[in-house]
């Protein structure tokens, strides 16, 4: 049986957001908005279903996804780029593989005790993000 990620979380830690976002082309303005946010995250897993619902001051941003059937992802609000995203499980993390304009885009999330692990992948940059379970 997979872990379970349902659950509210809040953010902590941000550690190299504004070289994902550069590697991702948002514009100076927007990187300067988005480093100051505080965002949540509102995670509802049924089985291999899930839902992940982030939301800010800033920018709102639904996510709905089956592991293992790859589907089109619409990156309006955040990058404004569409991919193909493709989730998996490794061992008990999610492992999501994003095809499109950029290389190597993906993300990663895990949890270790009450916090929530969340990797973000761009071309040559990774930002990891902590969250704690509200």
């Amino acid at each position: 049986m997979p872990v379970d990620f349902s659950g509210t979380w809040n953010l902590v830690s941000n550690d190299n957001f504004e070289g994902y976002m550069t590697a991702l082309g948002i514009d100076f303005a927007t990187r300067k908005i988005a480093k100051m946010l505080k965002p949540q995250k509102v995670i509802k897993q049924d089985g291999d279903s899930f839902s992940i619902h982030t939301t800010s001051t800033f920018r709102d941003y639904m996510l709905q996804f089956k592991i293992g059937e790859e589907f089109e992802e619409d990156n309006k609000g955040l990058d404004n780029r569409k991919c193909r995203s493709l989730v998996t499980w490794d061992n008990d993390k999610l492992i999501c593989i994003q095809t499109g304009e950029k290389k190597n885009r993906g993300w990663t999330h895990w949890l270790e005790g009450d916090d929530l692990h969340l990797e973000l992948r761009c071309e040559n940059q990774v930002c990891k993000q902590v969250f704690k379970r509200a």
